[in-house]
């Protein structure tokens, strides 16, 4: 499997608290990376993250009223940017801040347009969002789901899951 084309494609995963998104993405990520892609990540989440550490420098620039803030060494930057009173940036917003990559895989975001995979774990006995979004084009599960009207694949089947995901992953 190897990139296709040129140009950004975007894929999400979604799924309820706990049933294995984050895991879902990383073996993902690792399974293409493997293959020569370059794959970049969103993550959204529910609630406050703050990625900058109390007392640190960068931390304090953002206490005493910067807009942004780099941090940079010699082995990665990041920017924090504070939204203050700006609303949540849409998807698409975070996707134009990104640099080229065969694939940007969106962890979370449901009510978004782009097409998903729901993960399902029995023992978490969450609904399906499958069967209520018609974004979620299948389902990656632990267990047998009968009646489901998308294609449904094992949770430890990441090449199946993987070739499926790049070939429905669309230009973003």
């Amino acid at each position: 499997m190897h990139p296709i084309g040129s140009g950004r494609r975007v894929f999400g995963v979604v799924g309820f608290k706990n049933n294995g998104k984050t895991t879902l993405v990383v073996r993902l990520l690792g399974h293409l990376v493997a293959r020569g892609w370059r794959v970049s990540t969103i993550k959204h989440a529910h609630h406050t993250v703050d990625i900058d550490q109390p007392g640190k420098d960068s931390f304090r620039h953002r206490q005493a009223g910067a807009s942004e803030v780099v941090l940079a060494t010699a082995r990665r930057w990041a920017l924090v940017h504070e939204l203050a009173d700006e609303p949540e940036p849409t998807l698409d917003e975070l996707l134009a801040k990104m640099a080229p990559v065969d694939l940007v895989l969106v962890e979370g975001f449901k009510r978004f347009s782009q097409p998903k995979i729901e993960v399902h774990r029995r023992e978490r006995g969450t609904p399906l969002l499958a069967r209520e979004d018609p974004t979620i084009l299948a389902v990656a599960s632990d267990e047998p789901i009968p009646g489901l009207a998308v294609p449904l694949f094992d949770l430890d089947d990441i090449e199946a899951i993987a070739a499926f995901v790049t070939t429905h992953a669309v230009p973003g």
